[in-house]
């Protein structure tokens, strides 16, 4: 299987941005464009993972600001809600 060229992984992460709910779109999409290609490695990972979570979880962690279970996403949710 060959690897993504770094635009198309852009391109498939801006994908993964679009949700159900208008707001997630925004602030995961705006993240994407103005801050994701500046972040480490282990960051960038972390914003990969937070795309395969849920609609309803990624609604509570980003924008009710609730704490998530996953320590691994903490460091990247903190991020996202700073800006």
């Amino acid at each position: 299987m060959s690897r993504l060229t770094p635009a198309e992984e852009k391109a498939r992460l801006r994908w993964q941005c679009r949700r159900g709910l208008l707001e997630l779109d925004f602030i995961l999409a705006e993240f994407l464009e103005q801050h994701y290609d500046d972040l480490s490695d282990a960051l960038q990972q972390q914003f990969v993972c937070l795309l395969e979570q849920s609609d309803p979880d990624l609604q509570r962690w980003l924008i009710s600001a609730e704490l998530t279970d996953f320590l691994e996403l903490r460091e990247v949710i903190g991020l996202i809600r700073r800006l």
